[in-house]
């Protein structure tokens, strides 16, 4: 650890029981996503598409937090999640991309939040619009400082608030679920089976809604991000497993019943939180104020979470001398306020681009899950680095038959969803890492180290060569915000 850390930067980490933990996996995946999945769905894909698009992504989130579970057994000297995986596997240079790609991306999705809180006021308050007004970026502004003074009071405080938010936010998704359900049309359910006219076909409709899946499984990793705080270190694989299941059914179930309220092309229609304009057709206007309330409520949960878990990010990385050291002061509560205050930064900044995004909630949306499928895909590889060939610190044998198979499809699932991003996605990724670079030299230099070896050179010349063609794709027209 840096000089700058080993006096007030290194408090006694807080424990967090297998409860808490499971919370804060619900509570990362539960936000803004869900309700945004009715409209999002119908946008691409009919019954059976949806059906075929939970199956895969289903299975290929499943295999990733099987994943994150074994790698947390083999390897309990990696406590700092999606980073640290990266970086063992794969060296320094990409490590570091990995930890500024998951930040990053908690720093981007913490803007979906705010920007769909301000579209849900802005069916009552027109002047918000749907999130992406002046007005609406000044308030969300307040909020994003507002919840970084309640961070800053300590990790356990903040924990603590997130595990009753997890409780009071998943109870409105689930009640709409119910009466969706009793009001479900079998008529309409069968009309929108195959999709609309524009949908295309089943594999492009299936395609369309993978974004949109990654975004909504983003958090299964939360355990993983938290190892450092666990009472237990076997509670992290279970947490990540259990949280998994009980939002996946969630999820699947919002979306299927909602085919059978509305024809899908009106659904596609709606403005966000979609989830809403379809309970209001269901049962009335009351079903529009039900949801909104439950989505305030669960966005604001989501965003505490996420907030933590990008500053953590931060912190171990800083810790490990792979962030400059400044992100490794923490305060006697256990609060890594650097880090803390760097992405609430980054926050304010992507929601200043925002306002001249053609669709903020979309655009955020789609960024965030495209910056963190690198992370992602590095991770799974690097299981399955582990479980095909000895490693001395995971044993010395190689993995079980299950254990590979868990590994192989979680890896290909996520270079899967990399292609579904597209290239538009991808460049604009690219944008966004090329600078953290910057970063890295800083940490070198501290370091008295050479900037760059021969292989990091090239993943750099990667990076920028990307960002280049982002750029110049933005310039001419190709790629929009």
């Amino acid at each position: 650890m840096s000089q700058a850390g080993t006096t007030a930067e290194s408090p006694p980490a807080a424990k967090l029981t297998l409860m808490t933990l499971t919370a804060m996996v619900v509570g990362s995946m539960v936000g803004a996503g869900v309700f945004s999945l009715p409209s999002r769905f119908a946008q691409e894909t009919g019954v059976l598409g949806a059906l075929v698009a939970w199956a895969v992504a289903g299975t290929g989130m499943l295999m990733l937090a099987f994943v994150f579970q074994n790698l947390a057994v083999r390897r309990p000297d990696l406590d700092a999640g999606v980073y640290a995986y990266a970086k063992a596997g794969f060296g320094e240079y990409l490590g570091f991309f990995s930890a500024f790609g998951y930040w990053a991306s908690a720093c981007v999705g913490n803007v979906t939040y705010w920007v769909l809180i301000m579209s849900t006021l802005g069916a009552v308050f027109p002047a918000l619009g749907d999130g992406d007004t002046l007005l609406a970026a000044a308030l969300s502004t307040l909020g994003l400082w507002a919840f970084f003074l309640l961070i800053r009071r300590g990790v356990k405080e903040a924990a603590a608030i997130n595990r009753i938010v997890t409780v009071a936010k998943v109870v409105p998704i689930l009640v709409f679920v119910v009466l969706a359900l009793f009001c479900l049309d079998p008529k309409v359910f069968a009309a929108n089976w195959g999709g609309a006219a524009y949908a295309g076909p089943l594999f492009d409709q299936v395609l369309g809604t993978m974004l949109a899946t990654v975004f909504v499984f983003l958090g299964v990793e939360g355990a993983s991000v938290y190892s450092r705080h666990a009472k237990r270190r076997e509670d992290v694989g279970r947490a990540t497993v259990l949280g998994f299941l009980s939002v996946f059914a969630v999820f699947a179930s919002v979306t299927i019943v909602s085919y059978g309220i509305l024809p899908m092309g009106e659904t596609a229609e709606l403005r966000q939180p979609s989830m809403a304009g379809v309970l209001e057709a269901a049962v009335g206007p009351w079903g529009q104020v039900f949801v909104s309330v439950g989505l305030i409520v669960s966005v604001l949960g989501a965003y505490l979470a996420w907030t933590l878990m990008a500053a953590e990010v931060l912190f171990v990385a800083a810790k490990d001398h792979d962030m400059p050291r400044f992100l490794s002061r923490a305060t006697p509560a256990d609060v890594p306020v650097s880090a803390l205050l760097m992405s609430t930064l980054m926050s304010q900044a992507v929601l200043v681009v925002t306002l001249f995004s053609e669709d903020a909630f979309t655009f955020a949306l789609n960024l965030t899950s495209a910056l963190t499928l690198i992370p992602f895909l590095l991770a799974a590889a690097f299981a399955l680095k582990l479980v095909t060939r000895p490693d001395p610190l995971a044993g010395g044998g190689r993995g079980t038959p299950r254990e590979i198979t868990v590994a192989a499809v979680a890896t290909l699932y996520t270079a899967f969803l990399l292609y579904a991003a597209g290239l538009k996605f991808v460049l604009v990724s690219f944008i966004v890492y090329a600078p953290a670079t910057l970063l890295f030299v800083k940490v070198r230099r501290e370091q008295g180290r050479r900037l760059f070896s021969p292989g990091e050179l090239v993943v750099c010349a990667v990076s920028v060569v990307g960002a280049v063609l982002g750029l110049l794709a933005l310039a001419s027209g190709w790629l929009s915000l």
